[in-house]
């Protein structure tokens, strides 16, 4: 393993949002949270911590959610891709960035986090296997907000050893932060062309690189962060982190 030099953040906003009632509001990755919306905090948090770039995945209401990006300041500057198939697993968000990606490493979040700046600066000096990925995740576990809707990762020697939301026998949870080579890319391509629908979630390439050794994890200690996925969750993150100075 080597420690990555990664400028680019890829940051999926193509779902659609349902247990926050996208249709009833904004799109998910422009609910704002403390006063900012979902997506631009994330962008917010990667330059804070040295990004330079970001790919955003757009699907649902896309033309929305670009627009409101763009509006907003972005503190990056951001290139966006279309998933046309917004519908089915977020594996396919991951694979609609690849083209823009390419062969560079990428840092990859959901748009529907807010965190602190912290994690990304542990997570850029962290070793990243080769053709592989390595996982910010939260041993905090007596912490951690709607455990049931947490994707729980098994860990043994650095590595991933088992994740998925179901899981029971596990020691620590997925941040929904990553620092990737595009290996990930190429396991997901495999997963999707192996189910007739095509379908992939970003888990089954997680599962594929672990399964060969190539999925590590990097603990983020005392770093605090943040699944905005119902409206209590709002609510408990505008509490944890309103009054931080977020500088956007």
């Amino acid at each position: 393993m080597d420690t990555p030099n990664i400028d680019l953040v890829v940051v999926i906003a193509a779902g659609l949002g349902s247990r926050l009632k996208s249709d009833a509001g904004p799109p998910k990755p422009l609910l704002p949270v403390a006063g900012r919306a979902l997506a631009l905090r994330v962008l917010d948090r990667f330059a804070q911590a040295g990004a330079g770039q970001a790919v955003v995945v757009i699907g649902y209401r896309g033309d929305e959610v670009r627009a409101g990006i763009e509006s907003g300041r972005p503190a990056l500057p951001v290139s966006f891709a279309m998933n046309p198939r917004w519908k089915q697993s977020n594996g396919l968000s991951v694979l609609a960035a690849r083209e823009l990606v390419g062969e560079r490493r990428f840092f990859l979040s959901m748009s529907d986090h807010v965190f602190d700046a912290s994690l990304i600066a542990g997570l850029m000096t962290a070793p990243v296997p080769e053709g592989g990925l390595t996982l910010a995740v939260d041993r905090k576990l007596s912490e951690i907000y709607d455990m049931d809707d947490a994707t729980k990762v098994r860990t043994a020697n650095g590595r991933i050893a088992a994740i998925a939301k179901d899981l029971a026998d596990f020691d620590a949870v997925d941040t929904g932060l990553f620092a990737c080579t595009p290996g990930l890319f190429v396991a997901l391509e495999r997963a999707s062309s192996s189910r007739a629908d095509g379908d992939c979630s970003l888990s089954d390439g997680v599962r594929a690189l672990a399964a060969q050794g190539l999925a590590a994890v990097h603990d983020v200690g005392a770093g605090r962060w943040q699944d905005v996925d119902t409206p209590g969750a709002v609510v408990h993150a505008e509490k944890v982190f309103c009054g931080l100075s977020y500088g956007k």
